[in-house]
């Protein structure tokens, strides 16, 4: 007999921005994410990218 009674319920993002965090976080990488907004602060192309 199967210990799991519960199969059917599983977790899951609670929000579109969450899953797409997830996927750029993973594929770019969250030392890059942090690091762009200070390199561009930095270089004067802050106008620029808003």
């Amino acid at each position: 007999m199967s210990n799991f009674d519960n199969h059917d319920k599983r977790e899951g993002f609670s929000s579109k921005f969450g899953i797409i965090a997830a996927a750029a976080g993973s594929a770019i990488g969250l030392g890059n994410i942090w690091r762009f907004p200070y390199l561009v602060g930095e270089n004067g192309g802050a106008a620029f990218v808003f």
